[in-house]
Protein backbone atom coordinates (compact mmCIF):
# COMPACT_ATOMS: atom_id res chain seq x y z
CA UNK A 1 0.00 0.00 0.00
CA UNK A 2 2.79 2.25 -0.24
CA UNK A 3 1.62 3.88 -3.11
CA UNK A 4 -1.49 4.76 -1.96
CA UNK A 5 -3.00 8.33 -1.69
CA UNK A 6 -4.34 9.38 1.86
CA UNK A 7 -6.86 11.84 1.05
CA UNK A 8 -8.75 14.69 3.34
CA UNK A 9 -12.15 16.07 3.33
CA UNK A 10 -13.02 16.88 -0.07
CA UNK A 11 -9.53 15.99 -1.79
CA UNK A 12 -9.71 14.54 -5.20
CA UNK A 13 -7.05 12.31 -7.18
CA UNK A 14 -7.27 10.64 -10.48
CA UNK A 15 -7.89 7.34 -10.80
CA UNK A 16 -7.87 6.44 -14.21
CA UNK A 17 -5.85 9.10 -15.89
CA UNK A 18 -3.08 6.94 -17.50
CA UNK A 19 -4.07 3.83 -15.90
CA UNK A 20 -6.07 2.25 -18.67
CA UNK A 21 -8.46 0.73 -15.99
CA UNK A 22 -11.62 -0.31 -16.67
CA UNK A 23 -12.88 -2.12 -13.37
CA UNK A 24 -12.46 -0.41 -10.01
CA UNK A 25 -13.48 -1.39 -6.71
CA UNK A 26 -14.56 0.25 -3.63
CA UNK A 27 -13.53 -0.91 0.16
CA UNK A 28 -15.76 0.26 3.10
CA UNK A 29 -14.41 -0.41 6.18
CA UNK A 30 -15.55 0.08 9.92
CA UNK A 31 -15.36 -1.27 13.59
CA UNK A 32 -18.23 -0.72 16.42
CA UNK A 33 -16.58 0.84 19.68
CA UNK A 34 -17.44 -2.07 21.75
CA UNK A 35 -17.95 0.48 24.96
CA UNK A 36 -20.44 2.75 22.98
CA UNK A 37 -22.73 0.29 22.35
CA UNK A 38 -26.44 -0.07 24.37
CA UNK A 39 -28.28 -2.70 25.09
CA UNK A 40 -25.60 -5.07 23.50
CA UNK A 41 -27.02 -4.33 20.29
CA UNK A 42 -24.88 -5.76 17.10
CA UNK A 43 -24.50 -3.24 14.60
CA UNK A 44 -24.99 -3.99 10.98
CA UNK A 45 -23.78 -1.27 8.94
CA UNK A 46 -24.78 -1.45 4.67
CA UNK A 47 -22.71 -0.06 1.94
CA UNK A 48 -24.68 1.09 -0.75
CA UNK A 49 -23.59 2.97 -4.47
CA UNK A 50 -25.46 4.85 -7.33
CA UNK A 51 -24.86 5.58 -10.91
CA UNK A 52 -25.87 9.61 -11.23
CA UNK A 53 -25.98 12.10 -13.95
CA UNK A 54 -26.52 15.43 -13.43
CA UNK A 55 -26.55 14.72 -9.39
CA UNK A 56 -29.60 12.35 -10.04
CA UNK A 57 -29.76 8.61 -10.42
CA UNK A 58 -29.20 7.86 -13.92
CA UNK A 59 -32.24 5.21 -14.07
CA UNK A 60 -34.16 5.63 -10.86
CA UNK A 61 -34.38 3.02 -8.08
CA UNK A 62 -32.78 0.90 -10.95
CA UNK A 63 -29.36 2.64 -10.72
CA UNK A 64 -29.30 1.40 -6.85
CA UNK A 65 -26.62 -1.27 -5.85
CA UNK A 66 -27.15 -2.64 -2.16
CA UNK A 67 -27.35 -5.65 -0.62
CA UNK A 68 -30.97 -6.43 -1.42
CA UNK A 69 -29.99 -5.48 -5.16
CA UNK A 70 -26.81 -6.63 -5.83
CA UNK A 71 -25.90 -5.85 -9.42
CA UNK A 72 -27.21 -2.97 -11.78
CA UNK A 73 -27.31 -2.25 -15.60
CA UNK A 74 -25.17 0.45 -15.28
CA UNK A 75 -21.98 -2.12 -13.97
CA UNK A 76 -22.17 -1.93 -10.34
CA UNK A 77 -22.10 -5.21 -8.27
CA UNK A 78 -22.34 -5.64 -3.88
CA UNK A 79 -19.99 -7.92 -2.12
CA UNK A 80 -23.08 -8.99 -0.24
CA UNK A 81 -24.21 -7.69 3.16
CA UNK A 82 -21.71 -8.02 6.28
CA UNK A 83 -23.58 -7.68 9.39
CA UNK A 84 -21.02 -7.71 12.15
CA UNK A 85 -17.69 -5.44 10.72
CA UNK A 86 -16.08 -8.03 12.44
CA UNK A 87 -12.56 -8.40 11.23
CA UNK A 88 -9.76 -6.08 9.44
CA UNK A 89 -9.99 -4.57 6.18
CA UNK A 90 -12.96 -4.14 3.91
CA UNK A 91 -16.28 -4.94 5.37
CA UNK A 92 -18.11 -4.53 2.28
CA UNK A 93 -16.69 -3.76 -1.62
CA UNK A 94 -18.46 -2.53 -4.37
CA UNK A 95 -17.36 -3.20 -7.86
CA UNK A 96 -17.24 -0.99 -11.19
CA UNK A 97 -17.20 -1.92 -14.38
CA UNK A 98 -16.45 1.10 -16.08
CA UNK A 99 -17.11 -0.30 -19.22
CA UNK A 100 -20.83 -0.74 -18.66
CA UNK A 101 -21.17 2.78 -16.75
CA UNK A 102 -23.35 4.97 -19.38
CA UNK A 103 -21.09 7.46 -21.36
CA UNK A 104 -23.33 10.36 -19.95
CA UNK A 105 -23.59 9.21 -16.60
CA UNK A 106 -20.89 11.31 -14.19
CA UNK A 107 -20.90 10.18 -11.13
CA UNK A 108 -21.30 7.31 -8.67
CA UNK A 109 -21.64 7.77 -5.07
CA UNK A 110 -20.64 5.35 -2.34
CA UNK A 111 -22.42 6.05 1.22
CA UNK A 112 -22.61 3.51 3.91
CA UNK A 113 -25.59 3.24 6.79
CA UNK A 114 -26.59 1.64 10.01
CA UNK A 115 -29.56 -0.43 9.88
CA UNK A 116 -32.50 0.34 12.25
CA UNK A 117 -30.18 2.40 13.86
CA UNK A 118 -33.27 4.38 15.43
CA UNK A 119 -34.62 1.49 16.42
CA UNK A 120 -31.36 -0.08 18.22
CA UNK A 121 -30.50 4.06 19.09
CA UNK A 122 -27.34 3.47 17.09
CA UNK A 123 -25.21 6.26 15.34
CA UNK A 124 -21.52 7.14 13.98
CA UNK A 125 -20.55 8.41 16.98
CA UNK A 126 -20.17 4.76 18.20
CA UNK A 127 -18.44 3.64 14.91
CA UNK A 128 -14.49 4.03 14.77
CA UNK A 129 -11.88 3.61 11.90
CA UNK A 130 -14.39 4.37 9.06
CA UNK A 131 -12.58 4.27 5.65
CA UNK A 132 -13.54 3.91 1.90
CA UNK A 133 -10.83 2.88 -0.22
CA UNK A 134 -10.59 2.89 -4.05
CA UNK A 135 -8.34 -0.13 -5.26
CA UNK A 136 -8.16 -2.16 -8.66
CA UNK A 137 -9.86 -5.60 -8.32
CA UNK A 138 -6.82 -7.24 -9.85
CA UNK A 139 -4.45 -5.69 -7.19
CA UNK A 140 -7.20 -5.93 -4.11
CA UNK A 141 -4.03 -5.13 -1.27
CA UNK A 142 -2.94 -2.39 -3.06
CA UNK A 143 -4.94 0.75 -2.71
CA UNK A 144 -5.95 3.66 -5.08
CA UNK A 145 -6.46 6.15 -2.85
CA UNK A 146 -8.15 6.00 0.63
CA UNK A 147 -10.06 7.78 2.51
CA UNK A 148 -10.41 7.65 6.92
CA UNK A 149 -13.11 9.63 8.17
CA UNK A 150 -11.43 11.44 11.31
CA UNK A 151 -15.05 13.56 11.70
CA UNK A 152 -17.55 12.56 14.54
CA UNK A 153 -20.63 12.14 13.19
CA UNK A 154 -22.82 11.53 16.79
CA UNK A 155 -26.12 11.60 15.69
CA UNK A 156 -26.10 10.45 12.50
CA UNK A 157 -26.95 7.37 10.80
CA UNK A 158 -25.65 7.64 6.79
CA UNK A 159 -22.58 8.93 5.72
CA UNK A 160 -21.78 9.60 1.91
CA UNK A 161 -17.98 8.45 1.90
CA UNK A 162 -16.72 9.80 -1.72
CA UNK A 163 -18.01 9.79 -5.19
CA UNK A 164 -16.12 9.09 -8.47
CA UNK A 165 -16.53 11.38 -10.91
CA UNK A 166 -16.19 12.00 -14.89
CA UNK A 167 -14.34 14.90 -16.27
CA UNK A 168 -12.69 15.69 -19.57
CA UNK A 169 -13.58 11.76 -20.15
CA UNK A 170 -11.11 10.47 -17.32
CA UNK A 171 -12.39 9.06 -13.67
CA UNK A 172 -11.28 10.89 -10.02
CA UNK A 173 -12.34 9.96 -6.72
CA UNK A 174 -13.49 12.60 -4.25
CA UNK A 175 -13.44 12.18 -0.55
CA UNK A 176 -16.74 13.36 0.50
CA UNK A 177 -17.56 12.71 4.01
CA UNK A 178 -21.24 14.11 4.31
CA UNK A 179 -23.29 13.41 7.22
CA UNK A 180 -26.86 11.67 6.65
CA UNK A 181 -29.64 10.31 8.44
CA UNK A 182 -32.33 7.84 7.21
CA UNK A 183 -32.17 4.01 5.89
CA UNK A 184 -30.68 3.82 2.56
CA UNK A 185 -33.79 4.57 0.32
CA UNK A 186 -34.27 7.52 2.59
CA UNK A 187 -31.04 8.74 2.16
CA UNK A 188 -31.04 7.52 -2.42
CA UNK A 189 -34.09 10.05 -1.70
CA UNK A 190 -32.36 13.17 -2.79
CA UNK A 191 -30.54 11.46 -5.66
CA UNK A 192 -34.24 10.50 -7.33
Amino acid sequence: MSNTVSLEKGAKVDITKGTGLTKLAMGLGWDVNEGKKLNNESFDLDAFAAVLKGGKSYNGTESLCFFGKLTTAEGLAHSGDNLTGAGDGDDEVLQIDLSKVPADADEIVFAVNIYKADERKQNFGMVDNAFIRCFDPSTPNDSLAKYDLSEDFSGNTGVIMGKLYKKDGEWKFQALGEAKNGNINQIFQAYL
